[in-house]
């Protein structure tokens, strides 16, 4: 092989290198950027400032924290079930921490997706309460 041949070849191994680089390193950015990506409020919905006081609540989400702190009665069979924070915005507690409530919507003849996920040892004082108006999508933690 003479010299321009080898030089030729070598250009053309660098740009199928710098081809798999920069595909290498897409792919790296890629999956990074998905694996970082974090909802505004996940896991400590209120350090991102991301709360609001119980007197601010829907008249429907006042009273269910009183029945909350009362033990009851709930309006659905579903209010004060285990919480399983599957959307892993809340967080991270052992299995069993939080439950449920439903937050009654006017109008509607089903739950509805308006609710408040408490987490604590002891259901009638929780450590902490959220709400949330989009089925889990989202949590603002309930201050007092």
């Amino acid at each position: 092989m003479d010299l321009k041949r080898i030089r030729a070849r070598i250009g053309s191994v660098k740009v199928v290198a710098s081809l798999a680089l920069a595909l290498v390193l897409t792919a790296s950015l890629g999956t990074f950027l998905v694996q970082a990506r974090t909802p505004a409020n996940q896991a400590t919905p209120d350090a991102n400032g991301v709360s609001l006081t119980e007197s601010s609540l829907p008249v429907q989400g006042r009273k269910v924290m009183e029945q909350i702190r009362q033990g009851g009665p709930f309006r659905y069979e579903k209010d004060g079930t285990v919480f399983g924070n599957r959307e892993r915005l809340l967080p991270s507690q052992r299995r069993g921490f939080y439950r449920e409530y439903t937050v009654p919507t006017p109008g509607l003849s089903h739950r509805g997706a308006r609710r408040i996920v408490c987490g604590g040892l002891q259901p009638k004082a929780p450590d902490a309460c959220y709400y949330t108006e989009d089925h889990y999508s989202s949590f603002k933690l309930i201050v007092q």
